[in-house]
């Protein structure tokens, strides 16, 4: 039985006058899997899968202070802002998101 541990989405679909840029759509960690370094892993394989397509500025929004926004600040994503009840948690409250960016070594 396979078992997966974690996974990220890149986005690719981008407008015809952004074709360096990409969206981080996506991380997931298992919750057993959390603190193993699995997040970290994750983000360095998205940054070379992004160089390897020709996208050279990522840029990514969760939520402030959950483990993803922390995982972010460590891997040294720049923080943009922060856009109020932008989305809803899974049982309809509100919540606000980080934007963040990141500019790779072409």
């Amino acid at each position: 039985m396979a078992r997966w541990w974690g996974t990220v989405q890149l986005g690719l679909d981008t407008p015809p006058n952004q074709p360096h840029r990409a969206d981080l759509k996506k991380m997931l960690v298992h919750r057993s899997a959390r603190g193993r370094g699995i997040g970290a892993a994750l983000m360095a394989q998205i940054e070379v899968e992004a160089i390897r397509r020709g996208r050279w500025l990522l840029v990514l929004d969760t939520v402030p202070g959950e483990n993803g926004y922390r995982l972010y600040k460590r891997a040294g994503w720049t923080e943009s802002g922060i856009i109020p009840n932008y989305a809803l948690f899974p049982d309809g409250r509100l919540c606000d998101t980080a934007v963040f960016w990141k500019r790779l070594d072409k």
